[in-house]
């Protein structure tokens, strides 16, 4: 915020504004609330077996949650729709450009009070779970979007909902809302100024994303390349014999799972993840596995270890997910992370190091051809679900010891290097996000007077 502020003018003249978390405002700026700046309503009374692929799109709570964020357009953002019918029993609950979209409900009280606004004319509806704001005054909606995104106003309302486990946010919550208001002029100036740095911002956002995408690509290239052809170009090869794998050198061994374990695969413990007890074995669950193979610190559970002791990890243990969203996920377990068993939907694997390096399968696991497999099982099967008997029919190439090490290494060194460029992607994108955050407080409160502000030719 001190930078911003040095960058650009402040306005001459201050006031207290007579609210705590906000501190001064431009002197000449009034304070409200929403009560008087908008009318409310709420969304459909519909269920998600009411939507349709086809009819009048819908916005649901989920889209303002995870999807579009600050705002949604019909033409750039798929939406799931309701029967052309409710335009005559529910015409309440229609759109019009300019209006904010609140989600009612949410799982966690940093997302209180996220909304979506409409940037479109397109006829569109408010879906479940939503409330309505329609501003009085069009002119001002873009304002009205950037002053909710603010985290001035997303602190106030924080401390306004009420919920444990879930957070609700009512009109009359969002009516309570108290907001400060340049004049007409300076709100469509502050809302022209920030849509023009807010999409500068943007870009570089997508940039960072797009090569994160690319990156986790290559990342992944370099593994199915290294475990199939390993590292000399000029190896003789044959056909595997598996249609997924293609071809492998011609010294290199194929095997299913089953006859490169040491013991029979083995289902997880079927308990509730609710005890957080650093003393006893970490539960371990698909979830808590990030995408660089480590574990989150924040999502820790714990079994006592009269439970956990038919379950308890091994260095080198492969588990794998064998059902839900997250069906294939893979994680190998290292002494390093402490005690820990396992949970019951995830399969364990105690490779033969006799045979292969535990790790050599793992790395298999990150490949796109075993990707392929899994979709390929999936397709056979009516629900997300891969069980021990499947996994045991997984096919590998398995070279011999000594060359699955060099190979493991050389993978290895090329992940490192992978990984720390896309974290530096990921810091720098935190970094631009929290830019625009602080760069929408300024302007929204009068940290930072735009009045003079002309867009660049």
């Amino acid at each position: 915020m001190a930078e911003l502020v040095t960058k650009y003018q402040r306005y001459a003249e201050y006031k207290d504004s007579g609210v705590e978390w906000l501190g001064k405002i431009p002197s000449h700026w009034e304070l409200s609330k929403l009560r008087y700046m908008f009318s409310f309503g709420r969304g459909l009374t519909i269920t998600k077996a009411d939507l349709l692929d086809t009819g009048v799109p819908c916005v649901n709570y989920g889209e303002v949650h995870s999807k579009y964020g600050f705002e949604v357009d019909p033409k750039r953002h798929y939406l799931k729709c309701v029967d052309e019918g409710y335009l005559q029993s529910s015409p309440y609950a229609l759109l019009t450009q300019g209006d904010l979209v609140f989600a009612d409900t949410s799982e966690d009280i940093e997302g209180s009070g996220n909304f979506t606004q409409l940037v479109s004319d397109d006829l569109i509806f408010a879906g479940y779970h939503t409330v309505i704001a329609r501003p009085f005054d069009r002119q001002c909606s873009r304002f009205y979007a950037y002053l909710m995104d603010s985290k001035e106003i997303r602190t106030q309302v924080r401390h306004m909902v009420k919920g444990v486990k879930v957070f609700s946010i009512t009109q009359s919550i969002l009516k309570g809302v108290r907001i400060w208001l340049p004049s007409l002029d300076e709100r469509e100036t502050i809302a022209n100024f920030l849509d023009f740095e807010t999409a500068q911002i943007d870009t570089l956002i997508d940039k960072q994303k797009t090569l994160i995408q690319l990156l986790k690509e290559k990342r992944q290239a370099v593994i199915s390349h290294a475990v199939t052809k390993g590292l000399n170009p000029d190896a003789p090869l044959k056909d595997s014999g598996v249609e997924w794998l293609g071809e492998v050198p011609e010294h290199w061994g194929v095997s299913k799972l089953k006859y490169l374990i040491s013991e029979p695969l083995q289902y997880g413990a079927n308990e509730a993840a609710e005890d957080v007890d650093k003393t006893q074995p970490r539960f371990v669950r698909i979830t808590d596995v990030l995408p660089n193979g480590n574990l989150k610190d924040d999502t820790f559970r714990s079994l006592p270890q009269e439970i956990a002791e038919p379950y308890m990890l091994m260095d080198g243990d492969v588990l794998l997910a064998r059902s839900g969203g997250t069906v294939g996920k893979s994680f190998i377990y290292r002494d390093s992370w402490g005690k820990c068993c396992f949970a019951g939907y995830l399969i364990k694997a105690k490779i033969d190091e006799e045979i292969t390096p535990a790790e050599w399968f793992y790395l298999n696991t990150l490949t796109d051809f075993y990707w392929k497999w899994i979709e390929s099982i999936q397709i056979q099967a009516t629900i997300q679900n891969v069980s021990a008997d499947k996994y045991n029919s997984f096919v590998i190439a398995v070279p011999p010891l000594e060359e699955s090490y060099k190979i493991i290494s050389y993978i290895n060194y090329n992940l490192e290097v992978f990984d720390t460029l896309v974290m530096k992607a990921e810091q720098a994108i935190q970094l631009m996000q929290e830019r625009r955050t602080a760069l929408i407080s300024a302007a929204v409160t009068g940290k930072i007077d735009v009045r003079g502000w002309v867009a660049p030719e």
